[in-house]
């Protein structure tokens, strides 16, 4: 996706509302994600994406996405990057999560509002109460936005 002034601010929103998810997904062993991902099983990895999701978010509301990658080198720390798809009602954000040892990173590759506002921040906003909306476990309205 094309940067401009409002992608940072959207994935900053992106990212503490899937920060849970992320730390479920870094409990698992990562040289199991790799193996996963190496050998296609990406039904497997739907299924764990599936599994951390639940906890936090309504049914379909973060999934796997079409694929991922992953860097093993022998002088550093495994790095594995999932494809999530995340729609909250009324957007879809296709998104690629980055899980090392001790972080979790995500980048929007693609957002689409279906019904989009002429202003930018209009959308921005609605993304954050949208995702606020699909959590289970509710924070105040006033941290959400």
């Amino acid at each position: 996706m094309r940067k401009c002034n409002h992608s940072l601010e959207r994935e900053k929103i992106l990212a503490q509302a899937i920060n849970p998810v992320a730390t479920e997904l870094r409990l698992l062993d990562a040289g199991d994600l790799i193996s996963l991902l190496r050998l296609e099983r990406y039904g497997s990895i739907a299924d764990l994406v599936s599994s951390a999701a639940e906890l936090y978010f309504h049914p379909g509301t973060v999934n796997f996405g079409s694929g991922g990658e992953y860097r093993l080198e022998w002088d550093g720390p495994p790095q594995v990057v999932l494809d999530l798809e995340i729609k909250p009602r009324g957007v879809s954000v296709y998104a690629r999560l980055t899980l090392t040892d001790q972080t979790a990173g995500i980048e929007i590759d693609h957002i689409s509002f279906q019904v989009p506002s002429e202003d930018p921040q209009e959308n921005t906003a609605f993304l954050s109460r949208s995702l606020h909306d699909a959590r289970f476990v509710k924070e105040p309205a006033a941290l959400a936005g």
